[in-house]
């Protein structure tokens, strides 16, 4: 997936390239200037990260809108330029050639589209909501209330997500009263230098059954243990591959993020299967299982009563979403799933790459667990 997601982003650069040099046509100077621009920009998501551990915290937030931004308009750009091609190709071969685009349209009707989705897109990604679901169940203590639960899920604090983002986020929370805050992996985005003092922001929210977290993959590309240490300073309890029990009224289990599969579990001992994680906890009160990717482990379902993800950003922005919602089976929202276990999947409270959402706007989630019974 990873190069096939290149390959196709490196040809979307070129086809760019090959649109504006036709559109532009300042002579082979002014091609040369434009080839070498297109690919710094087609190179510089590669070099964020790299730079931002080396560069001032001010550069490297604008290299990482530059480029960021860049990758949004070729994802609107690409696909439409294609779009419009494909129809010059079939109306020039056709009784109705007349009906063709001239060469300038098929290059400023894509590229003024994507411009006005990503000017939307920017402000969308700002317009977080509130998604709510409730779960009634008989396996609650008798004379138990409602158990109100805050999942915050790739979030992605770092170069571009920062204070702004993140105290919208913590004054929809506390203002949902939550007895628990659990973030569903990706809280943060590769290298946190330049955000630890977000850490002490989060650490002030103390909801009265704790706060748990588990590991997103963009939390592996900054190093583990850079995360464990933000997540630690922010009053998070991480569990990886271990659950807890609260006051004999839920027990929350979390599966680690595994980039290197199932070789990587077979190699480290400490590292077991969700299956196995499951078997061994209590079925006589509520589970919840937090696993940051969609997927539904085979073999655990009847196992755990509600699994919390993320992952997915519901694509983030149309039209990648047209492709996430085929590549993940549990693209986005509630879906009741056999021997009474269900997911959930969050949108995401941020943005990976482009600081963009296009028809996918952010969310945190409350979750009210309720006996069943009450209305």
């Amino acid at each position: 997936m990873f190069w096939v997601v290149t390959a196709l982003y490196g040809l979307a650069n070129l086809y760019t390239f090959f649109k504006l040099s036709y559109f532009l046509d300042y002579g082979i100077t002014a091609e040369i200037l434009l080839g070498l621009a297109v690919l710094f920009l087609n190179l510089s998501p590669a070099f964020i990260n790299l730079y931002s551990l080396r560069g001032s915290d001010r550069s490297a937030r604008i290299l990482a809108y530059t480029g960021y931004m860049w990758m949004g308009f070729l994802v609107v750009f690409f696909p439409s330029g294609i779009l419009l091609e494909i129809y010059n190709f079939m109306v020039r071969y056709s009784e109705f050639s007349s009906m063709a685009l001239s060469p300038a349209s098929v290059f400023l009707i894509p590229f003024f589209v994507s411009v006005l989705a990503n000017i939307y897109g920017y402000f969308e990604a700002k317009q977080l909501c509130v998604e709510r679901l409730t779960i009634k169940t008989p396996k609650l203590p008798a004379g138990a209330g409602t158990l109100r639960i805050v999942q915050i899920s790739d979030l992605h604090l770092g170069i571009i997500i920062r204070g702004e983002t993140l105290e919208k986020v913590i004054d929809r929370t506390e203002k949902l009263d939550p007895h628990i805050v659990v973030s569903t992996g990706d809280l943060v985005d590769g290298v946190t230098m330049h955000i630890d003092y977000l850490a002490d922001r989060l650490e002030k929210v103390k909801p009265p059954l704790g706060k748990f977290a588990i590991i997103g993959n963009h939390e592996f590309y900054g190093g583990l243990k850079n995360t464990l240490k933000f997540l630690d300073a922010a009053g998070f309890t991480v569990l990886e591959d271990r659950a807890v029990t609260l006051e004999n009224m839920i027990q929350i289990a979390g599966v680690s993020y595994n980039p290197e599969g199932k070789k990587h579990r077979e190699q480290n001992s400490s590292t077991v299967s969700g299956r196995e994680l499951l078997s061994g906890l209590r079925h006589d009160i509520f589970t919840l299982l937090l696993k940051h990717t969609s997927d539904v482990e085979e073999g655990t379902t009847g196992l755990f009563d509600l699994q919390l993800s993320g992952h997915t950003h519901k694509g983030q922005m149309f039209p990648i979403n047209l492709a996430t919602m085929f590549i993940f089976r549990h693209h986005s929202g509630f879906t009741q799933l056999p021997e009474g276990s269900a997911i959930y999947v969050s949108r995401g409270a941020g943005t990976a790459g482009p600081p963009v959402r296009f028809l996918s706007k952010p969310e945190i989630t409350l979750i009210e667990i309720i006996p069943e019974g009450k209305s």
